[in-house]
């Protein structure tokens, strides 16, 4: 079982940290940074689009957000005579704490009902920083087994502790990973948002889950999805005993591979230890196998889908890993233009049936080079 300590930032914001297995390292430096007590007040603007339906966070605050710090002055390391940093220990395995420069929060609550044009709300909701390993270098992808089945331990615990506050619709765990893809820290991490508000794309997809259970006896989509696809096998990448990897149907992007459960879950807390235990292997495994294809690091956003905490949505919503690439060659990057950014109207430029090929034939060669 993970261990979790709880403590504070020296602004009053909370940082966790997770433990490997059974070590239990100390936690208990403080933070001696000369901080200002942080104010829920400071919480920044919602906006309504009434074209769209969407809200937008207003969050000119993160402008002065830190932005690619030398090694010695990172945020995420342990903390250092000469570097204090945002996590106080001198050593510790997986970290969380709450954003210092937050889209959504510090402040929760519930965002305005039936809203129209020129509606305003707060941006409820909760930013959370997790920092993968002390080591500043290296990726998710490096971890060990243990460490990564850590922080699944830290995403399911988190989604717990985050859905239970007030107003919270949504928990989104999800890593940006290299600069392509516009990350402001090179050390390992990851974020969770907890939206006070169902995202856009999580509503089409909530909608659709609904639509084919309430059509469907209880049945579900993804679980529809998963099993074609094992049945036609053109497109898996790999398949376990309790999850499967593959290549979508209509993958959006040049490298797009989804990772779904066979049980019906609706988030990480929902996951039994087994499940978790295959999931940090097979989530590793697809991690260095998309590293693998070139000889350069591949960028990426892992968006790990938890089912919306509505009553009639959360039902129908399965978790799922969605991981895409906007690298469609060794040095070629598809960048989302007028179609893509305006339209929502994805063109891509390779077929999932070859995504998944190379993806099964990179796997096989690096595991017989390790043989």
């Amino acid at each position: 079982m993970t261990r979790a300590t709880t403590t504070l930032l020296a602004d009053g914001r909370e940082l966790i940290y997770f433990d490997d297995g059974a070590t239990a390292k100390d936690h208990t430096a403080a933070d001696t940074r000369p901080l200002d007590p942080r104010q829920e007040e400071h919480t920044g603007e919602l906006r309504f689009d009434a074209l769209t339906g969407d809200w937008v966070a207003i969050a000119a605050h993160r402008q002065t957000r830190t932005y690619l710090p030398p090694a010695d002055q990172c945020p995420l390391c342990p903390t250092t005579g000469s570097n204090l940093s945002e996590i106080p220990a001198a050593d510790y395995d997986v970290a969380v704490f709450e954003n210092r420069f937050p889209s959504l929060g510090p402040a929760v609550g519930a965002i305005p009902e039936s809203p129209v044009w020129g509606t305003t709300g707060r941006a409820f909701g909760r930013c959370e920083v997790v920092a993968f390993t002390p080591e500043h270098t290296g990726s998710f992808g490096g971890l060990s087994t243990e460490r990564a089945r850590t922080v699944i331990d830290a995403w399911a615990h988190r989604t717990e502790a985050l859905s239970a506050l007030p107003g919270v619709k949504q928990v989104f765990p999800f890593e940006n990973r290299g600069q392509d893809i516009g990350v402001t820290l090179h050390h390992p991490h990851g974020q969770i948002y907890a939206y006070s508000y169902v995202p856009p794309r999580s509503q089409v997809m909530a909608n659709a889950a609904l639509d084919f259970y309430q059509k469907n006896d209880g049945a579900t989509l993804l679980g529809d999805i998963v099993a074609k696809e094992s049945a036609s096998g053109e497109r898996m990448v790999a398949e376990g005993k309790h999850f499967s990897a593959y290549v979508p149907f209509a993958a959006h992007m040049p490298l797009e591979i989804h990772l779904t459960p066979h049980r019906h879950v609706p988030d990480f807390a929902a996951l039994t230890g087994e499940e978790r235990d295959e999931l940090a292997v097979m989530y590793l495994d697809i991690l260095r196998t998309v590293d693998g294809i070139y000889d350069t690091p591949t960028p990426y956003i892992a968006a790990w889908h938890q089912a919306p905490l509505d009553s009639v949505l959360r039902p129908a919503g399965r978790f799922h890993l969605e991981l895409t690439s906007p690298r469609r060659a060794a040095d070629k990057l598809k960048f989302l233009a007028g179609s893509e950014a305006a339209m929502g109207a994805f063109i891509n430029d390779t077929t999932p049936e070859q995504t998944a090929a190379m993806l099964r034939e990179t796997a096989a060669t690096m595991k017989a080079g390790l043989a």
